[in-house]
């Protein structure tokens, strides 16, 4: 059976260099549903942009997630996502009021201990794909946690450590070693 490991939290707090440093461990990855979304977008041309058409942008994750969820059903035996379905649901719930039984369904698909990245001031940047503010990701920080919380999952703090630290507390909270026998540049993307 796959442990799908959530990582998720405030938007700077560093999951995505996490994910791409477990990656280079040998570690199975899912990236950021959003941050694809805004490639693709960009690329095409299109208009589900948070900050053009945030409701379309937040279905489009969703479904993005879901189907990540369905690809990696049979992989084994650790799979960490980089945001998620989580992530979506919380943002539909918040801007148009719709709620977890619709998006997330009757079981929580993750493990129920979930990564949460917190806030770090020193570590978030506005980019061209993160044009939010450090004080509205820390809103969206609050509410992923309260949905975290209300699903009676564990919260598993990520410190304020550097990558190498983050890495090994994760791999040690988790009872994890580096995969065996992985050419971890094939394993980053699936």
């Amino acid at each position: 059976m796959t442990d799908h490991i959530l990582i998720t939290g405030c938007s700077g707090g560093g999951k995505t260099t996490l994910i791409n440093a477990l990656a280079k461990r040998g570690h199975l990855i899912v990236p950021e549903p959003g941050l694809r979304i805004v490639q693709d977008e960009r690329a095409s041309g299109g208009s589900a942009l948070p900050w053009i058409d945030m409701a379309a942008f937040l279905w489009r994750a969703l479904e993005m997630a879901k189907a990540d969820l369905a690809r990696m059903a049979d992989q084994s035996p650790t799979v960490f996502y980089d945001r998620g379905l989580l992530d979506a649901a919380v943002g539909l719930k918040t801007l148009c009021d719709v709620p977890f039984c619709e998006t997330l369904g009757p079981v929580f698909p993750y493990a129920t201990r979930v990564i949460l990245a917190p806030p770090w001031r020193n570590n978030f940047e506005q980019t061209d794909d993160r044009q939010h503010s450090f004080k509205e990701a820390k809103r969206e920080y609050d509410s992923i946690r309260g949905a975290v919380q209300d699903l009676k999952c564990d919260i598993v703090t990520l410190p304020f450590l550097d990558i190498a630290a983050r890495v090994a507390f994760v791999e040690r909270t988790f009872g994890l070693k580096r995969p065996l026998g992985i050419n971890p540049t094939n394993r980053r993307k699936p």
